[in-house]
């Protein structure tokens, strides 16, 4: 049976995988699908990713692709190679590609998303203790105070653009840190329907789009942002902190948790998902 190129859209709750690489002897995105199509097809078949995402993180729009021997339709497949899944990874949808096509070389943007939970005002006052919200708290990053949104955003605008991002990661090859940003937007978003036992909380939303990333790269950036929301930083330190390329410069990483690979983009295959 000839196997054929296929490019394979998944979603995962990263929660309790050591990031979408392989490693031996822990449980990682990359392993669990491989290992599920062996138990399919009863072969070993190596799987490539459009990016590595680190432990914890979690993804909506991850791009795979694997050379899979198949006989029956694509829509098959998806069935049953999510019967072989644990309920945290599911295959969303399967295409046919040509076999230059490659998740990760192909590619030319990736958008991540970081999201933030808050109580509302009132639960501020009442419960200043607050630290936790149990609901949301594998996708989100419960934040108990307010933010200094517009100072957010006037940070996040200094990095936007082609610059040296040494100051909030390495790089996953070679030394090359220079990457360029298309968007990087923070938005907070209030409803009806509030977050999950937050009543009326809001939910903060980075949003950023890049050619690539380095590692860690997106935690840093909302790490050092958030600092600039809590008054702990200036929007011109995080310009300095930028043209620095010097990581000391850098706040700490946000958690993982709230880190999610929502789109990659395919100019060239237009059609792809």
């Amino acid at each position: 049976m000839k196997a054929v190129n296929l490019a394979v859209l998944v979603s995962y709750d990263g929660t309790d995988f050591f990031g979408f690489q392989y490693q031996p002897n822990v449980p990682t995105i990359q392993g669990a699908l491989e290992d599920a199509l062996l138990g399919l097809t009863q072969q070993h078949i190596r799987i490539d990713g459009s990016g590595r995402t680190d432990s914890g993180v979690h993804a909506r729009g991850q791009v795979v692709a694997a050379k899979i021997p198949w006989r029956h339709s694509l829509e098959k497949l998806v069935y049953a190679w999510n019967t072989y899944l644990p309920p945290s990874i599911r295959v969303r949808a399967i295409r046919q590609v040509p076999d230059k096509f490659h998740p990760r070389f192909s590619a030319r943007l990736r958008t991540y998303r970081y999201t933030i939970v808050q109580p509302s005002a009132r639960e501020q006052e009442q419960l200043p203790t607050l630290d936790r919200a149990p609901l949301t708290d594998r996708f989100a990053l419960f934040e108990p105070k307010s933010l200094a949104i517009e100072q957010i955003q006037k940070a996040a605008n200094f990095l936007i653009g082609e610059h040296d991002f040494a100051t909030f990661g390495r790089s996953p090859q070679g030394d090359n840190t220079v990457r360029t940003i298309t968007q990087l937007d923070c938005q907070q978003l209030k409803t009806d329907l509030p977050p999950l036992d937050l009543g009326e909380g809001a939910t903060i939303i980075f949003t950023v789009t890049a050619n690539a990333f380095l590692r860690k790269m997106v935690r840093n950036i909302v790490g050092t942002l958030l600092d600039v929301g809590r008054g702990h930083r200036t929007a011109k330190d995080v310009k300095y902190a930028l043209q620095s390329c010097d990581r000391n410069n850098c706040s700490p990483p946000s958690p993982s948790k709230g880190l999610v690979l929502e789109h990659v983009s395919y100019p060239d295959y237009p059609d792809l998902f």
